[in-house]
């Protein structure tokens, strides 16, 4: 009768296999972070010509007004990274918003995983707080975009962040040299269940 391997060898063996299969997801690469091109960045190809331009034009009309620059980047997915971790290094290269001010704004919509962030520098945290934030998410864009209107949901989103803006007290347009800011996001983050 051949003698059977004791159970620690069997243990030993899977455990291996899943450290070996943990070790290749964490090695998994990031997602690039895009160049930034102006205020609308779709990398999923969902916004047609006209579109992308309506949003854009409304975006720069919001930073020559109040001088606050909002972003939106869509992406395909995050993966292997939250969208928390991904909108982090997004933020940290990208820097928007005034550099002696720190007042801007990314939307961030990674279109298969469902999920949506909106992080706003730190002058902006009290203008828009995380409640503010995902009350746009949960009740302008996420059911625009359920609807599969990516275009009026993102438009309308950026006329509320305009208006919360507008409130806050911040220089002049014209006060501080338009750049890039240092910030420290406070952010807010919702599933689309239906956005796909």
């Amino acid at each position: 009768m051949p003698h059977a391997k004791p159970w620690w060898r069997h243990l030993a063996v899977a455990a291996t296999l899943l450290l070996g299969s943990l070790c290749a997801w964490a090695q998994a690469p990031v997602q690039p972070v895009p160049a930034l091109t102006g205020h609308v960045v779709d990398g999923t190809g969902t916004l047609s010509a006209a579109q992308h331009e309506a949003l854009e034009a409304q975006l720069a009309a919001l930073q020559t007004s109040q001088g606050s620059q909002v972003v939106v980047l869509m992406v395909p997915t995050t993966a292997p990274e939250d969208i928390a971790a991904y909108a982090n290094r997004v933020a940290n290269q990208w820097k928007i918003g005034r550099r002696d001010v720190g007042d801007g704004v990314l939307v961030l919509v990674a279109k298969d995983d469902r999920k949506m962030r909106i992080e706003v520098a730190k002058a902006l945290e009290g203008a828009i707080p995380d409640i503010s934030a995902a009350r746009i998410i949960d009740g302008t864009l996420q059911p625009r975009f359920r609807a599969g209107d990516f275009a009026g949901g993102l438009q309308a989103a950026a006329t509320q962040l305009g208006a919360l803006i507008a409130r806050e007290p911040l220089p002049e347009p014209s006060a501080a040299p338009a750049g890039r800011s240092p910030r420290r996001a406070k952010a807010s983050e919702v599933g689309l269940p239906g956005c796909g």
